[in-house]
C-alpha cells in the first residue's frame, strides 16, 4: 500500500535522477520512504536512490516492492505544471499506480518485479581522494570535454583536483584548488571514465549545490548529491575505463 502527495518538481527531479541509467526499476516502498538500487544493462553504472517520507506532503505506506517503467512515468510527469501537488496511490490488487494532479487522473500499469534485474550488491570501496564541488563546475568541465573526446580523466594531485580530456589533436583541462572547492581530501587519484555516462549523470548532479566525488586510481568513482537537502539522496557508482597499452 502507498498513498502519498508530493511536489511535482521534487518528484520529477527524483525520477530524472533514476532514469538516466535505467528505464525500469524495482521500487522498494517502506513506511519511512522509497528506495532503489539498480545497475545499467552494461554493468558500468549503478544508482542508489533514497527518497525519505519527509519529502512528501503526506505519506502512508506498507512495505512492498513494485516494478516501475520510468520512461512512461517521466512522460506523464512531463506535462504537469510547476508547483503542483501529485497524489499517488498504489493499487496492489490491480497492479496499478494511480496519479492525480490538476484535475487529471492517470493510471500506470505496474511491472512484475521478477522481470526486472535484481538489486545489485553495492561494493565496499575505500577510495583515497574525496572532492566536494558545486554541480555547475562539474557540469561545465564535462560539457567542455564532450567537444573533443568520448572519455575524461578525473583525479587529484597534491591540493589540486583536475578534470581532463584529450582528443586526437586537442585537449581540455580544468584545475581547481582548495580555494575553489567546497572541500578536498587529498589522495592519489587518477581514473578515466566514459563521457556518455558522465553526461547523463550531470543532468541531475549539475543542479546540485554540492556534489561529492570519491576517486582512486583505476577504480570506480562515487558521485553523490542531494536532489533535495536531507530528504532525497542519490549516489552513482561508475566503473572506470581501463586503457590497454
Amino acid at each position: 500500500m502507498l498513498k502519498a502527495s508530493i511536489d511535482i518538481d521534487l518528484l520529477r527531479d527524483s525520477i530524472t535522477a533514476l532514469s538516466v541509467i535505467v528505464s525500469e526499476v524495482r521500487l522498494k516502498v517502506k513506511p519511512d520512504g522509497i528506495s532503489v538500487k539498480a545497475v545499467d544493462a552494461a554493468n558500468v553504472a549503478m544508482v542508489i536512490f533514497d527518497l525519505k517520507s519527509e519529502a512528501f506532503e503526506s505519506y502512508q505506506a506498507d512495505e512492498t516492492e513494485v516494478g516501475i517503467d520510468l520512461v512512461k512515468l517521466n512522460d506523464i510527469l512531463g506535462i504537469v505544471e510547476k508547483k503542483t501537488l501529485v497524489d499517488m496511490e498504489l493499487d496492489m490488487a490491480a497492479q496499478k499506480l494511480h496519479l492525480n494532479f490538476g484535475g487529471l487522473s492517470y493510471t500506470l500499469s505496474l511491472l512484475d518485479p521478477s522481470t526486472i534485474r535484481s538489486e545489485p550488491r553495492v561494493p565496499q570501496l575505500d577510495l583515497p581522494a574525496r572532492v566536494v564541488l558545486n554541480g555547475q563546475d562539474l557540469k561545465r568541465a564535462v560539457k567542455a570535454a564532450e567537444k573533443i573526446s568520448d572519455h575524461m580523466t578525473l583525479g587529484v594531485t597534491g591540493d589540486i583536483f583536475f578534470m581532463e580530456a584529450k582528443g586526437d589533436t586537442d585537449q581540455v583541462r580544468l584545475e581547481m584548488g582548495t580555494d575553489q572547492l567546497i572541500d578536498l581530501k587529498s589522495g592519489e587519484a587518477n581514473s578515466l571514465f566514459s563521457l556518455d555516462y558522465l553526461l547523463d549523470i550531470i543532468k541531475s548532479a549539475g543542479k546540485a549545490n554540492e556534489v561529492t566525488l570519491s576517486i582512486g586510481c583505476d577504480f570506480p568513482i562515487l558521485i553523490e548529491f542531494d536532489v533535495a537537502p536531507a530528504v532525497c539522496h542519490v549516489t552513482f557508482l561508475l566503473a572506470p575505463r581501463i586503457e590497454s597499452d
